[in-house]
């Protein structure tokens, strides 16, 4: 029998008296009265929602990526009532339970740490990645399972488990200064940051109070002070260094590192279930006693315990969908990484924290007819100006004497040396500046005094420790240049159907110039400090193995040149958030994952508030 819409109407009027609504009822009309515009040229009848389904899959706000700056807004919209839904394209793990080489000894590991030549062979990218080795591959992609196209040379570092690579970060926390804001302006190599360090400041001590970060308040304008736990000490040849460099440098700072590393955990830290670092440095393995902070051991499991939080592992986001009647964001569009199912899932607020170029691949990939080139890619600069940090230059050498002095156990973090470069002027003939990590440690053996590698002569001189060893490597900004730039391949797909990523990252000779520079000044301190034997290196290593990649849907005052206002919100598209590296305006030289969870819980907190307002 057919049903006119005069007696749905009637029947939608009584059920809303009687607050009773049949949900297929409800749909039923909206799908009537709304025709469906806006549907992108991808959906279909496959998408796996069934009747009711849009109900079960609607969340308040949802999250892609769950790594350091998802886990935060995951944690920051669950504690403030949102029903919230995290998105990670890899595999679920679990705090301590999947930490499978947490405590296994070097002889207990197949090839003692090592990987075979047929490993190497097959995963040549991710092999050089940092700390990446037989203990901590299960924490790596492999190469051949997710491809991407090298235009220029690029190592796409990459760790795609819940957690993403907050299991694998170096865990340096150092705040930017007033000067890492306001320098692309100040000397016109970048665009004007839309907030200051003033805007962003008691962020930062919120997210260091709860995550944990050690050091020593310094007093330094380059590298200001936070919330700190007490540092690691300095070992003895440390502390000579810094005493040479304060003697004679008057502008040069070598501290205690700033490490989220809970060396006297609070209150809040043993609520999360965190305990003490114990000094292992195996904190890439995961740590079980939860000393180092990640989303797994911290953020995740504190968003759980609302009640609010919805984790989907081997979820593929392939692109955000715009409703075009609304002029906002509706949901995303999730393929199954085993199925190959499509699924979408809905929500009011949607936060893009899939890492800096995943970020921009799933906006790139977001098109619809008001969006043809990107999701909020009004300006056409998606995907442009990207950055990265510059690892490649280092120096080392040996340090005679301290031959009666030894340290204890195995310190996690490294000192730093402040940039020095460019701050209230420009004094150099480049632009940026960079921050120089160091560190200073006794071989296990005296090489002089045998030169056996087997047998009882081997086995007495490793009673005995070696020399001391001292070395320097810089962490360089980079500048932000149209040209460095990510986009979607024509050609290439991946096994769930989107386009590969491809990467067109190169340094410049304002990179060179400053990698001169940091050879010469570190080679002079050295000197200075009495260390001898000095060698400078440069690795020549393609952009990427810093694994500090940043920009593509930058921060910035005007819509035309940039794609996010102030509060991480895309110009164009008022409810989609992105907090991770692709917000980034400029790299600064500080490391980047402290300011990542600050700018996302800046963002949480407003987009909840815009929510309250009806404005979202």
């Amino acid at each position: 029998m057919a049903v006119s819409v005069l007696s749905i109407c009637y029947c939608l009027v009584v059920c809303i008296d009687t607050c009773q609504i049949p949900l297929q009822l409800f749909y039923f009309w909206r799908t009537i009265s709304k025709p469906n515009d806006h549907r992108m040229p991808q959906d279909s009848i496959q998408v796996n929602i069934n009747a009711g389904g849009i109900q079960q899959n609607t969340y308040d706000a949802i999250v892609i990526g769950s790594g350091i700056s998802g886990g935060w807004a995951a944690k920051e919209l669950c504690e403030q009532g949102l029903k919230t839904l995290v998105l990670e394209r890899g595999r679920n793990i679990e705090h301590i339970k999947d930490y499978p080489t947490a405590f296994k000894d070097p002889w207990e590991f197949e090839h003692r740490g090592d990987v075979t030549k047929a490993y190497l062979k097959e995963n040549p990218l991710i092999s050089k990645a940092a700390g990446f080795s037989e203990e901590t591959a299960h924490f790596f992609i492999k190469d051949e399972d997710h491809p991407y196209v090298q235009e220029k040379p690029f190592d796409w570092i990459r760790g795609y488990q819940v957690g993403g690579k907050s299991l694998t970060w170096g865990r340096a926390c150092q705040r930017w200064s007033r000067f890492e804001f306001t320098a692309p302006a100040r000397y016109g190599y970048g665009l004007q940051w839309p907030i200051g360090y003033e805007d962003i400041a008691p962020w930062y001590s919120h997210v260091e109070l709860f995550a944990g970060v050690c050091g020593n308040k310094d007093g330094i304008e380059a590298m200001p002070d936070g919330e700190f736990l007490p540092p690691f000490d300095l070992n003895c040849v440390e502390q000579a260094i810094r005493q040479k460099i304060k003697t004679h440098y008057k502008d040069r700072f070598l501290v205690q590192a700033r490490w989220a590393q809970l060396t006297q955990p609070r209150e809040v830290h043993l609520q999360q279930g965190r305990g003490k670092c114990q000094a292992r440095n195996l904190c890439m393995r995961g740590c079980p006693f939860g000393g180092y902070f990640s989303s797994v051991s911290a953020t995740l499991p504190w968003a759980k315990k609302t009640g609010k939080l919805t984790i989907r592992p081997d979820s593929v986001v392939e692109s955000v969908i715009y409703d075009a009647q609304k002029g906002m964001a509706k949901g995303v569009r999730v393929i199954d990484a085993h199925s190959r199912k499509a699924t979408e899932y809905f929500a009011r607020i949607i936060f893009v924290n899939a890492s800096a170029l995943n970020s921009n691949l799933i906006l790139l990939n977001s098109t619809s007819s008001r969006f043809p080139n990107g999701l909020g890619n009004d300006s056409g600069l998606l995907g442009k100006y990207v950055c990265f940090h510059n690892y490649r230059a280092s120096v080392n050498g040996e340090m005679e004497g301290f031959e009666d002095k030894y340290y204890y156990g195995r310190n996690p973090t490294e000192p730093i040396l402040a940039n020095y470069r460019n701050l209230h002027k420009q004094d150099t003939d480049y632009v940026g500046g960079f921050t120089t990590f160091m560190g200073s440690y006794r071989t296990r053996t005296d090489e002089s005094s045998t030169t056996e590698t087997i047998g009882a002569a081997y086995k007495q001189a490793l009673t005995e420790p070696g020399g001391w060893k001292v070395y320097m490597y810089m962490q360089g900004e980079t500048i932000p240049k149209e040209k460095n730039h990510v986009r979607l391949s024509t050609e290439q797909k991946d096994q769930w159907g989107i386009p590969l990523l491809v990467t067109s990252v190169g340094y410049d000779d304002n990179d060179e110039r400053m990698l001169k520079d940091f050879l010469t000044e570190s080679t002079a301190m050295l000197d200075k400090a009495g260390v001898k034997k000095i060698r400078q290196n440069d690795t020549k290593q393609a952009p990427g193995l810093d694994i500090h990649e940043m920009g593509g849907c930058r921060m910035g005052n005007d819509p035309k040149t940039s794609l996010l206002n102030k509060w991480n919100q895309l110009h164009a598209c008022k409810n989609v958030f992105v907090t991770d590296g692709a917000c980034m305006t400029s790299t600064g030289n500080q490391s980047p994952s402290i300011l990542y969870m600050a700018l996302t819980a800046r963002a949480a907190h407003r987009a909840v508030n815009e929510l309250k307002r009806g404005n979202l």
